[in-house]
């Protein structure tokens, strides 16, 4: 069992963010179509779209939304066709940082986040200078559960590590083994907060507290752009801070 959390640099302050932009249903409705389109409509035989279902359920999305964008994936129902893209950047102090966006215009998108990079004090990097920090792995986000039990399901099941930090216990899985420990986890009463496969970082980088607000900040700014999917980083963010503080 970890006591640093792993997944503190991704979801840092991501459930207040997505409240108050509002965007999330759109982002989610371009990942069900996205995965509709490559995997097909039926769930069972798609598990990227039984991923991004599993998201729409969090957010409590309308079921007619849901059945619309994989319509749109599939082609019964007129869309937009979106590119996958994944950039990669540095941030302040050089902290690494991975931007996966779906986008319908290449050019407008590297544009636009190339200037809140630059803004900030970041920079868009070559590919491959920073994605080889970054392991693709599940995420498991729960709470209100005695760490023992969530730690024997979890391990019992298949995960990778178990952390519990900022009052909530996170699993760590490798992401061929994502669904099969967040079934375990089901079958045992165990609710989730959130659950997806993210990109995490092998190791954190420590920087001085004016480093991380500025780092956070671009994060944040980054989440904001319609077209960005996920925002995943190095940056090593203490138990507790806050933009706030």
């Amino acid at each position: 069992m970890s006591g640093h959390s792993k997944w503190a640099s991704i979801k840092h302050k991501k459930t207040a963010v997505d409240a108050k932009r509002g965007k999330v249903f759109t982002k989610i409705i371009r990942e069900i179509s996205v995965a509709a389109r490559h995997g097909g409509g039926v769930p069972d035989a798609n598990p990227r779209l039984r991923t991004a279902l599993l998201k729409a359920k969090l957010a409590n999305m309308p079921k007619d939304n849901i059945d619309r964008a994989i319509k749109k994936g599939t082609g019964e129902l007129g869309g937009s066709d979106y590119s996958e893209l994944s950039y990669e950047a540095y941030g302040p102090g050089g902290v690494a940082i991975l931007v996966d966006v779906l986008t319908d215009n290449r050019n407008r998108t590297a544009a636009e986040l190339r200037h809140i990079l630059s803004r900030a004090g970041g920079s868009l990097g070559e590919t491959g200078s920073v994605s080889y920090l970054f392991k693709r792995k599940g995420l498991y986000d729960a709470a209100e559960y005695s760490e023992d039990k969530v730690l024997e399901v979890a391990l019992e099941a298949g995960a990778e590590d178990v952390a519990k930090t900022d009052g909530e216990i996170e699993v760590i899985t490798e992401s061929d083994d994502f669904e099969s420990v967040l079934e375990a986890l089901e079958r045992a009463g165990l609710k989730h907060l959130s659950a997806e496969v993210s990109m995490i970082a092998d190791a954190q980088v420590s920087l001085p507290e004016d480093k991380i607000h500025q780092a956070l900040k671009l994060i944040d700014a980054l989440e904001d752009h319609d077209d960005v999917q996920s925002v995943s980083t190095n940056l090593d963010i203490p138990e507790g801070f806050s933009l706030d503080e």
